[in-house]
């Protein structure tokens, strides 16, 4: 049994939270820049220009490359040998991302109750943890801020198994051209198929934080998540929404075995602005 202090925990997590916030993956990048070399719109390539020169300067001044910096969202997988000592686990991330708001000079965005008050926590606070337990005896943390704009335009539809892949190439489609240029294009749509309601939404989530580039292993949905993401550049939404070739950087899908009677699908939207870092403790 291996014994990690929160204090371990507190340090990374607050770490994450501002580099996440500062910097963006490498894989996004480089989407963006052949998304400039793609785009036929005169203004789309200037635009995307720009979206590359915002994510420089952040990088270079270390300040961050959105104004939201978003709902503080882990994914955590807990070595089943790690013992947690020093507090409580949830409260260490927690703290993690109050210190982190707080000296990374990011934006909280919280608040305290979602219908009637809706007062600001004041630092970020609580976060959202998906916790995993796995063999061994690490922790692994990945840290993924989601922006509300993007978030907002998420969607669910619980599809009946006769519906097929056609039911579901028309709500992803569907869903992106209402959408329009509310989540700040070019998108990443992550989508989550089989499950139960919140199994589909979950790994919707999980979709967005796979590199740009990397296909589905199943042949079938691999090939399925190129042919939306040519229709969905077909719309013609473009950066911003201004128009163009570039409505999205990349489909995502993962999946899950549902029932015989339901074919659940969620559709979870992320802006270009893809932050997610993990950590191993």
């Amino acid at each position: 049994m291996r014994e990690v202090h929160v204090d371990e925990i507190i340090a990374a997590v607050e770490k994450l939270c501002i580099e996440a916030n500062i910097k963006l993956p490498e894989d996004v990048k480089s989407a963006l820049n052949k998304a400039v070399e793609k785009e036929s719109s005169p203004l789309g390539r200037e635009i995307l220009h720009d979206i590359i020169k915002n994510y420089q300067i952040a990088e270079e001044k270390d300040l961050a490359i959105c104004q939201d910096t978003g709902f503080a969202v882990f994914f955590v997988r807990l070595g089943q040998d790690v013992r947690i000592i020093g507090g409580n686990f949830n409260e260490a991330i927690n703290e993690g991302v109050r210190r982190g708001y707080k000296n990374g000079y990011l934006r909280k965005s919280i608040v305290n109750d979602p219908l009637i008050y809706r007062k600001n926590t004041g630092d970020n606070t609580p976060a959202i943890i998906h916790l995993e337990i796995v063999p061994g005896d690490k922790i692994q943390i990945t840290f993924a801020p989601k922006g509300g704009g993007s978030e907002n335009m998420s969607a669910l539809r619980m599809l009946k198994p006769s519906d097929g892949v056609d039911g579901l190439k028309k709500f992803v489609l569907e869903t992106v051209r209402q959408a329009g240029p509310n989540p700040c294009p070019p998108i990443i749509v992550g989508v989550g198929i089989g499950g139960t309601i919140e199994v589909a939404t979950l790994i919707a989530k999980k979709a967005l934080l796979r590199p740009i580039g990397e296909h589905h292993p199943m042949p079938e949905i691999a090939e399925l998540e190129k042919e939306l993401l040519e229709e969905v550049n077909k719309l013609g939404i473009g950066p911003q929404g201004f128009g163009g070739k570039t409505t999205a950087l990349a489909v995502n899908i993962e999946t899950f075995p549902a029932h015989i009677a339901s074919l659940p699908v969620a559709i979870n939207i992320q802006c270009h602005v893809a932050r997610h870092k993990e950590v191993e403790i």
